[in-house]
């Protein structure tokens, strides 16, 4: 039996997808993870290449340990997020690597060589860690890894003590909840990710017992109800652009988890329109603070 990965969803247009390729990537819930794969177990590989220079790294010699010797990769981006670097890339890992562009994405086509060179490096720089500084674990690719994002730590200011069953939605390494957890009232909270590296992270910077985690997409549904208070920083960005449907896709899902007289508190950058959307949700709506970037509202269910 033969065992193809895929990570990330290329555009049919450019590559094909062998059929029963099993998802790897970290942003698609239920995904087998690269890093669980067996070495040299694998019989091919496509991969959309993250953005980012370390992850991008860390999943391409990832991709490369799980193939078998000889076993072909095709590897692709847009050429201004990634692509333009993908063949320097493998070639430094030593393969082989025939290049192609079409409709402003980079494919390159190799197959695992003989002997890698330097990927124990590159996955040891893309690897999760402690990162001191932020005093939490984190990873490179998960939003916000090398810093405190400005958005949560206005919400964070903002927020009052709170008490009951609440979530996370979009917990990220897991900062809100962490806080949220220092009032005793608070009984249970509900980590939702999409991001399986996040929620790694998240499960190592939070350890009380109150909170559990969960690997979903928030659009596609939550499996609880009832809740007192929902928190979210919602991601605004769809293929590099804004997208206030991801908002409001949040806004949905949280209204539909909180009980009759359950709180939302949400933090959003000013520009994106959700006023309309909370006013139909919810009935009450209050903007409680804002910054230069950011806003932050509460809404009562």
């Amino acid at each position: 039996m033969t065992l193809d990965l895929l990570y990330g969803a290329p555009p049919p247009s450019l590559v094909d997808v062998a059929p029963g390729a099993a998802q790897t990537s970290p942003l698609m819930p239920g995904a087998m993870l690269l890093d669980e794969i067996a070495d040299a177990s694998a019989d091919g590989m496509t991969m959309v290449v993250p953005p980012g220079t370390m992850e991008r790294r860390y999943a391409l010699a990832l991709a490369l340990k799980a193939l078998s010797p000889g076993a072909p990769l095709v590897a692709l981006g847009p050429k201004d997020k990634g692509g333009s670097r993908i063949r320097k890339e493998l070639e430094g890992f030593g393969c082989v690597v025939a290049e192609n562009s079409k409709s402003h994405w980079r494919v390159c086509r190799a197959r695992r060589p003989g002997t890698l060179f330097g990927v124990e490096d590159a996955i040891a720089e893309g690897v999760l860690r402690f990162d001191k500084a932020l005093g939490l674990w984190t990873q490179p690719g998960i939003f916000s890894w090398d810093r405190i994002d400005k958005g949560s730590a206005l919400l964070l200011e903002a927020l009052p003590p709170l008490s009951g069953h609440g979530a996370d939605l979009g917990c990220g390494l897991g900062l809100l909840t962490r806080s949220v957890l220092a009032h005793e009232a608070v009984t249970a909270i509900e980590a939702v990710e999409l991001d399986a590296r996040a929620l790694a992270a998240a499960k190592r910077n939070v350890t009380d017992s109150r909170a559990q985690f969960h690997w979903l997409d928030v659009r596609a549904g939550l499996p609880f109800a009832g809740l007192d208070f929902v928190l979210m920083n919602p991601p605004f960005h769809s293929a590099g652009a804004d997208d206030v449907a991801l908002g409001r896709a949040f806004l949905q899902q949280a209204r539909k988890a909180l009980r009759p007289g359950g709180a939302l508190w949400m933090v959003a950058n000013r520009h994106l329109p959700y006023e309309a959307e909370l006013a139909s949700l919810f009935s009450n709506v209050e903007a409680v603070t804002e910054s230069a970037r950011f806003k932050v509202v509460r809404a009562i269910a």
